[in-house]
Formats: structure tokens, C-alpha cells, sequence
């Protein structure tokens, strides 16, 4: 018997400059570099995890920096926003600290009076205001108020106000309603509508929500500045291998079940053409590295530690005070 996913596991997102990334999120959102490692398709390339005290699922986003990267362009089919959640009564705060740091952002408000709800939508979407953003690649980022039970990092944002893992995204699919049926397979309720928005929640309490945003807009493009792909949390690999056999058998596009060091995870493409990961929540961030001493070093999967000073002399070199 499958089980509804709780939410969003992470985010994974394309980059340029890795030291630029590095910096926004760390220096600029205060997030923690959780895990310091390559990309397994290609192990010259960073694979760079942000989130909070302990890297949980529900608060990590990846990137994958690269220095010849092209920019990219959001459209469909792409995750087309993320957005964290941060404590009530913090907006004023991240408005101010946004632009100390040289960052424009505006303020949206969406789900008030004209929107409309599903009648067994428990509790029902209240109006909420997204303070929206870029980071230097152009990534499209929203804070939102939302009570989280997160522990947060604390190192450059106080406590009262620092980001509390996400809240959610929002897709572009090619057809909305082929990605709100595979969203209804993986347990996300719908639970309102605010003109082209159409928001559905999972049953858990972190990162719940997606959005799927049906615009008529251009096509998007792969490259720096766009999110890859978005990543759900199931129980375990036996669940992993369950789902992919359902996939399967519907005649979608997934893959088979990998093992990624800190969780297992399978990929599926689904009608709409969005890219949705299942991963697996354990064994986590803290398997090859003390929770006090997270993202410090590169962690390198077991089969390229000998070559570990060649990887390394490839890399560009990183600056960073946890």
C-alpha cells in the first residue's frame, strides 16, 4: 500500500558561477552548506546542497554549478519558482536585508476574497503575501510566512526571522491537468484556485505545496537560472520500487531506482512535462560527515576517492565560513 508523500524532499536548481551561488544562499539567505560535493554524472562539476541546522528533508535546495553554463530561460515545462517560508511578521525584515545586500524584490498577495476554494479543503488557503526575488542566475524566489516546525541555521539570520525550509513551488506544465492528476497519484490534495494559479497540498507539515501556474507563456530553456526538477519524500527503497512499477504500468517515463549516497530516488517525467524525483528520507546528510563540521570538506562518493586530487585540482576553489 503506497503512501501520500508528506511533501517536497528538495529542489534542485542549474547555476553559473559556483562561489556566486555559494555566497547568495549562504551569506544572503542564511542557509547552511549542508553537503559539499560533485555531480555524479559528471564529477567535475559541483554539486552544492543548502538547508537548514542538519540538512532535513523538506529544507534543501541543490545546485549544480557550472562555469560554462549557458543562461537559462523559465517556461514550460519547468519548476518555475521556489518558495521558502519564513516566520510571521519577518517580510519587513527580509525586504530591508534584500536590499542591504543589493537585491530588488516585490511583493505579490494571492489567495484573498476572489479566489476560489475546494469545498473540502481543511484548513483552506488564507491570503498570503510572497516577497519575490532572483538570485544571481536569475532563479525565481519567494519568502512566505508560514508557520514551519524547522530548526533553523542560524549563523547570519536571527532566529525570529530565518528561513524555516520551504514552503513550496510552482510549475509550468504543458498540461495542467495530466501533472494535477500524477500530483493526485502522489497524494497532493487541491485545495484552491487563484485566477491561473491552482494550489495543491500535501498532508505534511513541511514544504506542502505546489502550485501549477496554467500560463500561456514561451517555452522555457535549460541553463543557469532554472530549476531542474522538484523532489518528493517517500518511506523507503521497498516504496521506491512500488511506485516505480505504478509509473510503469501507466506508461510513464521513469527511471529506475538509484542509490545516491545520502537517500535513494527514482526520477519520473510525467504528461505535463514536469521532472519530479522520489527520494527517500534517509540516510541523510549526516551518513559521511559530523553534523558540526556539515559542507566544510568535499564529500566524494566512495569510487572516486582515489582520484580524489585530480577531482580536486578541477574544481574551482570555494570560500566559505559556515
Amino acid at each position: 500500500m503506497l503512501s501520500d508523500t508528506p511533501g517536497i524532499h528538495h529542489v534542485t536548481g542549474l547555476a553559473g558561477d559556483a562561489q556566486a551561488n555559494l555566497d547568495f544562499y549562504t551569506e544572503v539567505l542564511g542557509l547552511r552548506l549542508v553537503r559539499r560535493t560533485v555531480n555524479l554524472e559528471d564529477v567535475l562539476q559541483y554539486h552544492l546542497l543548502f538547508g537548514n541546522a542538519d540538512g532535513s528533508p523538506g529544507t534543501v535546495y541543490t545546485s549544480f554549478p557550472a562555469r560554462e553554463a549557458e543562461d537559462g530561460r523559465v517556461g514550460p515545462p519547468q519548476p518555475a519558482s521556489m518558495a521558502f517560508a519564513v516566520p510571521e511578521d519577518s517580510l519587513g525584515y527580509w525586504r530591508e536585508r534584500l536590499a542591504d545586500c543589493g537585491v530588488a524584490s516585490e511583493e505579490e498577495t494571492r489567495f484573498g476574497p476572489d479566489a476560489r476554494y475546494a469545498d473540502d479543503a481543511s484548513p483552506a488557503p488564507r491570503a498570503e503575501t510572497a516577497l519575490r526575488f532572483s538570485d544571481p542566475d536569475g532563479t525565481r524566489i519567494e519568502l512566505v510566512e508560514a508557520d514551519q516546525p524547522v530548526e533553523p541555521w542560524t549563523s547570519r539570520v536571527p532566529e525570529a526571522h530565518a528561513i524555516r525550509g520551504f514552503f513550496g513551488v510552482a510549475v509550468l506544465s504543458v498540461e495542467p491537468y495530466a501533472t494535477a492528476s500524477v500530483l493526485d497519484t502522489l497524494g497532493f490534495d487541491l485545495v484552491a484556485q487563484d485566477g491561473d494559479r491552482i494550489r495543491y497540498r500535501a498532508p505534511g507539515d513541511v514544504g506542502a505545496t505546489i502550485d501549477v501556474l496554467d500560463r500561456d507563456v514561451p517555452f522555457g530553456r535549460e541553463g543557469a537560472g532554472v530549476l531542474h526538477h522538484v523532489a518528493v519524500r517517500v518511506a523507503d527503497e521497498a516504496e521506491l520500487h512500488e511506485w516505480r512499477d505504478l509509473f510503469a504500468e501507466r506508461d510513464l517515463r521513469v527511471s529506475r531506482v538509484k542509490d545516491r549516497h545520502v537517500f535513494h530516488s527514482l526520477y519520473v517525467r510525467e504528461p505535463g512535462g514536469i521532472l519530479f524525483e522520489l527520494a527517500t528520507d534517509g540516510p541523510g546528510v549526516t551518513v559521511d560527515q559530523p553534523r558540526e563540521r556539515l559542507g566544510e570538506e568535499l564529500v566524494l562518493p566512495g569510487r572516486y576517492e582515489e582520484d580524489r586530487d585530480l577531482v580536486e585540482s578541477q574544481l574551482p576553489a570555494l570560500d566559505y565560513t559556515p
